[in-house]
């Protein structure tokens, strides 16, 4: 379970860490709103947040590891929606993941202006990519969707995310996929 300031006693210290991990997250987003990244520094970002330089090196190695983690934790809200239909085809798993897309617009949004969706790449390939253990044929399967649900994902946000969750599932559907 994620740790948040609402499910761990205050006073633990997955409390304290939770607390740090959230304002961390809060306080980069609002600063990557207002300017790019590599103008974003560890002590600017530690400032905004309330938290200490080490807080921010016990939890993440460099700033993209923060978005990396906010959209592992986006992503599982889809992921475990789609995880509880296994007989769902892959094009509605596809209208879910942009219905998904489209519900935190404002944030992916963010990430394509700042140049940043090729870290959802990294996110998607950890949830649905091969795994070192699979077998060949399953790691192939595995590398073509995710690298397929990530080719999309790019051209949407590319075309200004226009079309609807119905018409990309559609337009998969249409390719015979």
């Amino acid at each position: 379970m994620k740790q948040t300031t609402r499910n761990v006693s205050p006073m633990s210290n997955q409390g304290r860490n939770a607390y740090v991990v959230e304002h961390l997250n809060n306080a980069f987003l609002e600063l990557l709103s207002q300017k790019p990244l590599q103008d974003i520094t560890i002590s600017g970002l530690v400032e905004k947040a309330g938290v200490g330089r080490a807080s921010f090196y016990r939890n993440y190695d460099c700033k993209e590891d923060i978005l990396k983690a906010h959209i592992r934790a986006l992503f599982h809200e889809w992921t475990d929606e789609c995880s509880g239909n296994s007989a769902m085809p892959l094009s509605g798993q596809i209208r879910m993941m942009i219905s998904h897309f489209e519900d935190h617009r404002s944030f992916y949004r963010l990430l394509n202006e700042r140049g940043l969706t090729y870290l959802m790449k990294d996110v998607i390939i950890g949830i649905c990519g091969p795994k070192p253990g699979d077998e060949k044929t399953q790691a192939y399967a595995s590398a073509f969707v995710a690298y397929t649900l990530y080719g999309w994902i790019e051209v949407w946000f590319q075309r200004g995310m226009k079309e609807s969750a119905d018409e990309i599932a559609e337009l998969f559907q249409a390719q015979g996929l």
